[in-house]
């Protein structure tokens, strides 16, 4: 992709003052390389959709394009003159040579058209296209279409007939039109926009509407006598709408007429993988030499990147390189350079070809039985292309260019992803040969040559992108140059002298920055090591010996100012040099009482640095300070200024200073077994004994057989969780092997294992207390780059039946998405990701696919939902649809129903048993029927919502107007926010992304305001528990939300005395009514100052929608307000709360199974408190 591009040798060295790491400044990124198609798309300005895929239209007709660029200055002028006053330039079609120069010869993914819009203004009175609209209502096909509107005659006879104008008299005629000249290209535009005026709106005819790969126009024209080939016309693009008529996308479909392209499909899973079966005996397979050239026979140029052939010949043989013939003949790399004569490698070893002798044909001295197997290798490939008569398809949608099947077209027949624009060529029109694969033919001088200069300038950019993003520093410390003691190493000299800074290619080897370095290094012998070091306190540590020289340095995790010591792997002047991160050096501060000369203790306390390998056993303290015994105290506190001091038990002086939980920096007092108390009074605080809890209990849940299931391991809030696990390990008595691939887990409450804790932490860091539980489990903890995240299908999650993967936080959603479908075993493209919210709930949608896990803030130990549906496109909604029905069918529309004989489609419903005399909002007449999904523009009204809906196969009411429908979201199954201003956007509502809306009919139209409440009122039915049939109420709320307008509203809905009635508010998840008073007045207790009544606040929180019973007084004056129906629900409510709790308890008693080792102290529980939140309404 990038050509030569990494045939430099980027390695250099330099001598640097000072051992600082530099930082490097990302370089700014140049425009992405055209992809393998070797086509260049349009960036998508905003809205520029339709524009782009004319103009890809224009690009791809040649002629068009040779036109335009053979228009020269006298024609068009200058660019350079075009702010000159007396210059004539012609800036668009300037604009637009440019465009299609860059759209040929640029090497970048997508061209702009800042330029070419910018200039707008320019027209044209010539066209080359001759425009024809058809007409796609009630029609089957184009030529269809154009059979009705060129073929058959309208006659005018009997009662119609036609006035002739010469005799004056009303004669019998006909009328007919008839093509007079075809042009060379002809457009035809699809009416796919049409406005119903019934309904008064616009819609878009989805309908089947076919068009053919190759049209004969003779029987549409008015001169039938030329050949037939003069009247055939060859289609090469198709432009398609996807979408709705109140918004949408435009992508072309384009016919690569002179081969610009590469027409060859990344993924071909038609084409049948070589197996083992075709090759007819064992020595074939055992021949890496045959497998190799076969495989490169089978690519463009017999190019390809060496890690891609290694996945190929894995892909091919079922087998690896490594384990099939790395042994005999080495690495693939060393195989490849060893064979130079069939093989040449690019300088970098990154791609290698297959040399031009080898391809055109087999050497003499290989057996027959190679060339079968080329015969079957390069056989498949040869499918790829059908010869130079195969058409080439794209489809360029802005700028994504992917090849296509000229079968795929047919899929642009019919739905919301259509053709709307046809364009035809005549068949007679060649290309000359000469412009075949040739993006240079006809090109203007000037064009070329700034193209040539541009594709310069970008590859440069490239480079030196390429060289900031894939270089890293490295600095070398010469093992000849150090001196080891007091722990550490150090330089003999100085820094400066001892340090050399390289910069390398990362994505060379190992072993290629060994000899680098013996190249530097002419005064080296013998054995040559390198090992990654760190600066520490006590000075130089050598931590991990890198091995591996077949392995980049991106594979080793190499960073950018990494230390290397480059020594022998043994020894420093004659010192063994201890490396590894167990016994990394740690400078304590030593605290211990002075001596006199005379061997007798002071009253004074000395402090010293002294050195401490991190892995030896804390009792040698005294070793060193040659003190016969004592007592060790530690401080656990990281501030100097407040100190607290914990002894340490004579038992766990054989602990090392990592278990002990001392870093660099920590303090040590060593005071004598006769000292006594009388210094630690003066110095600080005693604590003469450990705290009450100083342990964790790891369980055994490693999949391998223990003498013990768990064990207490003791620890403190500084221990480190990897000697944590490796104490584990050994008092588990379980394999050694078990270190290298395993990790802990913290338990829950439930049982449930969290996110594994990363090795390097404390516990202080890893948020974990003392007398916890972990689980010892198998596998590797993530690095500090990668995520633990719980993931499961659908919103439907119960605890631990979630899966678990480890991903890069570089990864995107997208990649993601693919992993977790994987691992589900799922196909398809109809998913997404949403995040689990704090309340377990599905969050919303990770809309940006292209977006990394870190941007989004997805954090180790997230659980994300695999969710079937695909997203809409940014700035759309999918919002289903249902039909509420809150009473039955209305009389208006059951009548309606009765004379079309139509039925709603009842695939989905929402419906509980019929029950006459219940509430309407709470049982069974609560039914709504799935519509289906529409899309829709954020941007859209809700009176346009609406209108869509109403064209949704399954809603076979007449509606007449938008208006006689109410819409409500959808919550819990039932109606529940009323959605009120015909005209309000739908963004202004907050809908979100996963609002569902029901459609309610109504029998005349409605215009709600802004106080007005809608509420549906039953009145009791004297004698019975039961209601009669809801009414809808409007109460105007602009005097206030008061008990007393409510309940004078409703009288006079019913015509009944105020004082006669009594309301009461339905909660249909109680089953219980709340009745609403006027004379409960609450008084506060401080100011004795009445609260004014507010149905929207506690306890009534009304709304649109809600229930309301009426109880007529004159025939009925008791105080209840329930039905049957609301004794069984909350019977059968009692019902399942009991079955919850009664889950719970013996999940309880499972889970508690987990804590049966563990002898927690049980804390004592602070007094409860009573908390008070007020929440405002807001409207």
């Amino acid at each position: 992709m990038f050509g030569d591009l990494f045939e430099e040798d980027y390695s250099s060295v330099s001598n640097n003052n000072g051992k600082g790491k530099r930082l490097k400044t990302k370089a700014l990124e140049p425009p992405a390389p055209r992809e393998f198609t070797n086509l260049s798309g349009i960036r998508n300005q905003g809205g520029t959709c339709y524009l782009n895929s004319l103009l890809q239209t224009l690009h791809f007709t040649p002629e068009f394009r040779e036109a335009l660029f053979s228009l020269g200055l006298e024609e068009l002028g200058s660019l350079e003159d075009k702010d000159k006053p007396d210059a004539k330039v012609r800036i668009i079609p300037l604009q637009l040579q440019r465009l299609f120069a860059q759209l040929l010869l640029l090497d970048q993914e997508a061209a702009s058209t800042a330029d070419l819009t910018d200039s707008f203004g320019w027209t044209s009175d010539e066209e080359d296209f001759l425009d024809l609209t058809v007409a796609v209502k009630n029609v089957s096909g184009l030529e269809d279409a154009l059979w009705n509107m060129y073929v058959e005659e309208e006659v005018f006879d009997c009662d119609n007939l036609y006035h002739c104008g010469n005799c004056g008299r009303l004669v019998k005629a006909s009328k007919s039109a008839k093509l007079r000249k075809l042009p060379p290209f002809l457009t035809i535009s699809l009416l796919r926009f049409n406005f119903d005026f019934v309904k008064c709106e616009r819609y878009k005819e989805t309908s089947c509407y076919t068009f053919p790969l190759r049209i004969n126009l003779k029987p549409f024209c008015e001169q039938s006598e030329l050949d037939d080939l003069e009247y055939m016309y060859d289609l090469f693009s198709v432009i398609i709408h996807k979408g709705g008529c109140y918004g949408g996308h435009y992508h072309v479909y384009i016919k690569d007429v002179d081969h610009l392209g590469n027409w060859q499909f990344q993924e071909d899973k038609s084409k049948p993988d070589v197996n083992l079966e075709d090759i007819q005996n064992k020595e074939e397979i055992d021949d890496p030499l045959m497998i190799l050239k076969a495989i490169l026979l089978q690519e463009e140029s017999n190019l390809i990147p060496v890690d891609q052939l290694g996945q190929k010949l894995l892909k091919k043989i079922g087998i690896s390189w490594n384990k099939k013939y790395r042994k005999q003949y080495g690495p693939l790399r060393k195989f490849l350079q060893l064979h130079s004569q069939i093989f040449m490698l690019s300088s970098d070893e990154s791609t290698v070809r297959l040399l031009k002798d080898s391809s055109l044909q087999v050497e003499s001295d290989i057996q027959r039985n190679d060339q079968q197997l080329f015969k079957t290798f390069t056989s498949e490939s040869l499918k790829l292309n059908d010869g130079p008569s195969c058409p080439h398809w794209f489809d360029i949608n802005d700028s994504r260019v992917q090849p296509i099947n000229e079968k795929d077209i047919e899929q642009q027949f019919q739905g919301k992803e259509s053709a709307y624009m046809l364009f035809y060529r005549k068949s007679q029109l060649q290309r000359p040969p000469e412009a075949r694969a040739n993006p240079r033919y006809k090109v203007p001088c000037h064009l070329l040559s700034e193209m040539d200069a541009a594709n310069i300038e970008l590859q440069m950019k490239r480079a030196e992108c390429d060289s900031t993003n894939n270089t890293v520093e490295l600095h070398l410390h010469l093992g000849p140059h150090y001196r080891f003691f007091n722990g550490a190493l150090h330089p003999v000299v100085s820094q400066t002298e001892s340090m050399w800074d390289l910069t390398f290619d990362k994505r060379k080897t190992l072993g290629d920055l060994r000899q680098s370095i013996f190249q530097l290094l002419e005064f080296w012998e013998g054995d040559m090591v390198l090992s990654v070091a760190k600066f520490v306190p006590a000075g130089l540590h050598v931590c991990q010996t890198l091995n591996g020289d077949d392995l980049t340095l991106c594979e080793i995790e190499i960073a950018d100012g990494e230390d290397i010591f480059v020594w022998n792997g043994v020894e420093i002047g004659g010192i063994q040099i201890p490396t590894g991160s167990d016994c990394e050096p740690l400078l304590l501060n030593v605290l211990h009482v002075a001596t006199s000369s005379e061997g007798e203790e002071c009253q004074q306390l000395i402090e010293s640095s002294h050195v401490f390998p991190s892995n030896a056993e804390i009792g040698s303290v005294f070793t060193a300070l040659a003190i016969p015994e004592g007592v060790i105290l530690i401080n656990n506190t990281e501030s100097r200024g407040e100190e607290n001091w914990t002894t340490i038990p004579k038992e766990d002086l054989k602990k090392t200073f990592r278990e002990q939980g001392l870093r660099n920096g920590s303090s040590v007092l060593i005071q004598g077994s006769n000292d006594g108390n009388s210094l630690l009074t003066k110095q600080g605080k005693w604590i003469n004994t450990v705290n009450e809890i100083n342990w964790l209990q790891v369980k055994n849940l490693s999949q391998l057989e223990s003498e013990e299931e768990q064990v207490k391991i003791s620890a403190t809030l500084n221990t480190v969780v990897f000697d944590i696990r490796i104490k584990a390990i050994k008092e588990l008595k379980l394999l050694k092997e078990l270190a290298e691939n395993s990790c802990l887990r913290p338990i829950d409450r439930n049982g449930k294992l969290l996110c594994p804790v990363p090795d390097r932490c404390t516990l202080k860091e890893a948020g974990l207390k003392m007398g916890s539980s972990l689980g010892l489990c198998p596998g590797k903890a993530p690095t500090s780059s990668q995520l633990f995240l719980f993931f499961a299908l659908g919103s439907d999650v119960h605890p631990g039946t979630e899966m678990e993967i480890i991903v890069e936080e570089t990864i995107s959603v997208r990649d993601c998405l693919k992993i977790m479908l994987d691992k589900c075993g799922l196909t398809g493209d109809t998913w997404h990701l949403r995040k689990m919210d704090w309340c377990f709930e599905a969050g919303e949608p990770l809309c940006e696919e292209d977006a990394k896990l870190k941007e989004l803030m997805i954090c180790s130990g997230d659980t994300l939902l695999l969710i079937e549906g695909k997203l809409p496109p940014l700035g759309f909604l999918t919002v289903p649809i249902w039909w509420y029905q809150p009473r039955g069918p209305l009389h208006h529309w059951k009548d309606h129903q009765d004379q079309t004989n139509c039925t709603l489609s009842q695939g989905s419903v929402w419906k509980a048993s019929s029950t006459p005399g219940a509430p309407s909002d709470a049982h069974a007449e609560v039914s709504l029927w799935y519509l289906g999904d529409l899309e829709i523009s954020e941007d859209a009204t809700l009176g346009e919502l609406k209108s869509q809906a109403m064209t949704l196969p399954s809603l076979e009411f007449s509606i007449p107007s938008p208006a006689f429908l109410r819409a409500w979201t959808v919550e819990s199954k039932r109606p529940g926010r009323l959605l009120r201003v015909h005209q309000q956007q739908l963004k202004e509502y907050k809908l979100g992304k996963r609002t569902e809306i029901c459609l309610e009919p109504l029998q005349k139209e409605e215009n709600l305001g802004p106080w007005d409440v809608l509420l549906r009122t039953q009145m009791r039915l004297p004698g019975e528990r039961a209601y009669g049939p809801p009414v809808d109420v409007l109460w105007d709320t602009a005097r206030g939300w008061t008990a007393s307008s409510l309940r004078q509203r409703v009288a006079d809905v019913y015509s009944l005395p105020v004082e006669k009635i009594e309301i009461a508010k339905y909660f249909p998840e109680k089953f219980a009514w709340l009745p609403v008073s006027s004379w409960n007045q609450q008084t506060t207790k401080r100011k004795k100052k009445k609260k004014q009544d507010n149905l929207q606040g506690a306890p009534y929180y009304l709304k649109d929608g809600d229930t309301i019973g009426v109880k007529n007084l004159l025939v009925e004056d008791n105080d209840d307000f329930g039905t049957v129906q609301d004794d069984i629900g909350r019977e059968k409510q009692k019902e399942l709360a009991l079955g919850k709790r009664k889950s719970r308890e013996a999940l309880r008693a499972q889970s508690s199974d987990v804590f049966s080792g563990a002898e927690t102290p049980a804390r004592a529980r602070g007094p409860e408190a009573s908390l008070s939140i007020h929440v405002r309404s807001f409207r």
